[in-house]
């Protein structure tokens, strides 16, 4: 798998912005996490949505990011309201 938007969850504008931030393949992504991918996304687009980090990590998992665990929606949806710019 060599490209972003073979994940689930990554279509061609969430692969064009990953590759801006210098996430340009499936094993950055892997390598980064789903928080750090997405606060590097937040760098160049601060209106960055919360159901952006459910589906990096959905890709991350390798998973439709409706099937992300509740437990595991709360945690991301803290991590986001925490780091919300100022």
């Amino acid at each position: 798998m060599a490209n972003l938007t073979d994940l689930p969850n990554i279509g061609p504008h969430a692969a064009e912005q990953l590759a801006q931030v210098g996430i340009a393949t499936p094993d950055d992504l892997m390598a980064a996490g789903a928080e750090q991918a997405w606060l590097k996304v937040q760098a160049i687009d601060p209106g960055v949505c919360l159901h952006m980090l459910y589906g990096l990590e959905g890709a991350v998992q390798g998973i439709p990011k409706k099937e992300l665990d509740p437990a595991r929606k709360q945690e991301l949806k803290a991590f986001m309201d925490a780091n919300r710019p100022a």
